[in-house]
């Protein structure tokens, strides 16, 4: 006789379970949340443009936004416990948008060079 063939429907499930974060981390998250943006306010009170470099107050403002999507986006969307493969495109979105703040900070940076008189 002949044998029937299985089928993708035919094979056994494994249902992923869902990762259960402990509230400390959360409570952390927002901790780290609300630090920054205290830090961002009083950074931002400095004149850090006329002390360093035109565009210093918004670099460190960038970068402390930065860090604090990091933590969001390790914490909040489970990539910390995920697989490589969503590390790879997290980290391939950030590359990307450093890439964009590059540019942009570029043209901020510059504005004042190409200044032209009719």
């Amino acid at each position: 006789m002949a044998e029937g063939y299985k089928t993708a429907g035919d094979a056994e499930h494994q249902h992923a379970e869902p990762h259960i974060v402990p509230l400390i981390y959360y409570f952390g998250v927002f901790a780290v949340l609300v630090f920054g943006t205290i830090i961002t306010y009083f950074v931002a009170t400095v004149d850090l443009d006329g002390r360093l470099f035109p565009g210093a107050n918004t670099l460190i403002a960038l970068l402390i936004a930065f860090f604090k999507m990091t933590c969001v986006v390790l914490i909040f969307m489970h990539v910390r416990w995920s697989s490589r493969l969503i590390w790879l495109t997290a980290i391939a979105g950030f590359f990307w948008l450093a890439i964009m703040f590059a540019f942009t900070m570029q043209d901020y940076l510059t504005r004042s060079a190409g200044v032209f008189t009719g």
